[in-house]
């Protein structure tokens, strides 16, 4: 068993960032400039290791390709393990039809015209509402049965089912049967008694806001507890994230990964999973690492404990359904997070993983979503991208960096431009997924697969392992391979979990213990 170590309080002060609104036109999000706290919101001053945090990306829904784009398939193939390269059209999608091969032209209501690019488009012409080019079929399909690259992991499951699941991009029903099973990973843990917060920012939610150095919010000042990841450990380490996808245009990043051997972990969010089923399936057969990023992209302070329960809870099951297998590990949408949303995280086995800021605050975020949300041009979110490389240069550790491959603009600016500047900086950047990048073993980023035994912190009562179906009945055994319960204590299990009102006191396990 791990040792215990000392909780560390830490902050930095940060603007607040208003909501993000989706844009009808383009279905990009735009957020609004942002707005200091009231003179009455204090934080104490920054300590020396604190991280600090600015919102994500732009939430779901995923973009929709213009008419002219091949539909995607939903298809998967019925052979058994082996791999086939498909002709077939991108991506899967599980809830749209095929669409008509006729030209759109842009206007006020309709999508931005079609491409005129074969390739990354100039720095310059990365703008909203440019141009776009077709998405391309998936490189590789792979057929239930087909054996995953992570030992000891279960075999791929047949293709999910279309049915079934809630409505795409919307907080899932916290009443519902599965949500009820869900709640139960909570006994015997005591969730801090923080109230939820106006809309996720600061300047909505001043009194929130002011109390953020007790609530742990890193929204508003950077707050983070020691099982929190933040950054890679390794000095000149870039670990390489992508959130918010599977979507249109991911194929575009994940052939690039490919072609320079780099491996990243995408923070998947559930309705996307379940639209692509098939490009999730690609990234994790292709070596990537697959992480919760919830069902509906919400602001995570602003829900009540069930409505993070169904946010978490959903999005681990549609992983699981696709792949097989179940993550350890988890990022807020807009890194909004504070020790309520920690703990019931934690409570479901749940690591968080945050990105990076410099000592002097410099954000470790590219700003791509402001080009897809039409508030900069690409050359801004690429000079941001270099003042970040500088900033590495200057830390003790390595760093994580906010990307997303929700849209094609994001897709473009990291296959195009930040990606290629980091492989050739001088000095030597090694680009890495995050679990590498820790040295986490692999397995252990997965509840089947996982040898920690640990984390993730169970309820000693609960030895039968966990309920990731809902269905009432305990269907993954830690370490197991994933293998479904058989009324026997799995090791992984044994171990009394800690209140992590723990965290709150002073007491935790660090993050760098949990998965090792």
């Amino acid at each position: 068993m791990k040792l215990l170590s000392l909780l560390v309080l830490s902050a930095l002060h940060l603007s607040a960032i208003n909501a993000e609104y989706i844009n009808p036109r383009h279905r990009l999000v735009r957020r609004d400039d942002a707005v200091a706290p009231p003179p009455n919101t204090t934080a104490p001053p920054p300590a020396a290791g604190t991280t600090t945090s600015t919102p994500p990306p732009p939430p779901p829904p995923a973009p929709t390709t213009s008419s002219a784009a091949p539909p995607k398939s939903s298809s998967t193939l019925a052979a058994p393990a082996p791999v086939t390269t498909s002709s077939a059209p991108a991506g899967s999608s599980a809830f749209s039809s095929s669409s008509t091969t006729s030209t759109t032209a842009a206007s006020p209501t309709g999508p931005p015209p079609l491409a005129t690019f074969t390739g990354i488009p100039p720095l310059s012409v990365i703008t909203s509402g440019m141009p776009t080019r077709n998405p391309i079929p998936d490189t590789t399909t792979y057929a239930a049965g087909a054996t995953p690259p992570i030992s000891g992991a279960p075999v791929l499951p047949t293709p999910i089912s279309v049915s079934g699941w809630p409505t795409p991009d919307q907080v899932p029903d916290a009443t519902s049967p599965q949500v009820k099973e869900w709640l139960k990973e909570l006994d015997g843990y005591t969730i801090p008694n923080i109230s939820t917060t106006v809309d996720g920012s600061c300047a909505s939610d001043p009194a929130a806001a002011a109390d953020a150095a007790n609530r742990g919010w890193w929204t508003c000042g950077g707050y983070t507890r020691v099982t929190d990841i933040t950054a890679c450990p390794d000095k000149l380490t870039w670990g390489v994230s992508f959130d918010d996808g599977p979507a249109p245009y991911t194929q575009y990043l994940l052939d690039y990964l490919t072609e320079k051997d780099i491996t990243a972990t995408f923070f998947v969010v559930g309705s996307r999973v379940v639209e692509y089923p098939q490009t999730l399936i690609e990234e994790y057969m292709s070596g990537h690492e697959i992480s919760v990023h919830t069902w509906s992209h919400r602001p995570l302070t602003t829900l009540t404990n069930e409505q993070i329960v169904a946010e978490l809870g959903w999005t681990r099951k549609a992983i699981k359904d696709v792949l097989g297998i179940t993550p350890t590990t988890m990022r807020p949408p807009y890194g909004d997070i504070d020790d309520r949303v920690r703990t019931i995280a934690l409570a479901m086995g749940m690591v968080p993983i945050m990105w990076t800021n410099s000592p002097n605050g410099g954000k470790f975020d590219t700003n791509d979503w402001r080009v897809a949300g039409g508030q900069v041009i690409g050359t801004d979110s690429f000079n941001t991208f270099e003042a970040i490389l500088g900033n590495a240069t200057t830390l003790d550790t390595g760093f994580i960096v906010l990307q997303h491959d929700l849209f094609e603009i994001t897709v473009d600016l990291a296959t195009g431009y930040t990606l290629p500047s980091a492989l050739s900086h001088d000095p030597k950047f090694n680009l890495m997924s995050i679990g590498e990048c820790q040295h986490f073993p692999a397995g252990n980023l997965y509840l089947e697969t996982n040898q920690n035994t640990t984390f993730p912190y169970r309820n000693g009562t609960k030895l039968s392992g966990v309920d990731v179906n809902g269905d009432g009945t305990p269907d993954t055994v830690s370490g197991g391979g994933g293998a479904t319960s058989n009324g026997t204590s799995s090791a992984a299990f044994t171990i009394s979990a800690p209140l992590l009102s723990s965290l709150i006191a002073g007491l935790g396990l660090a993050a760098a213990s949990l998965l090792l």
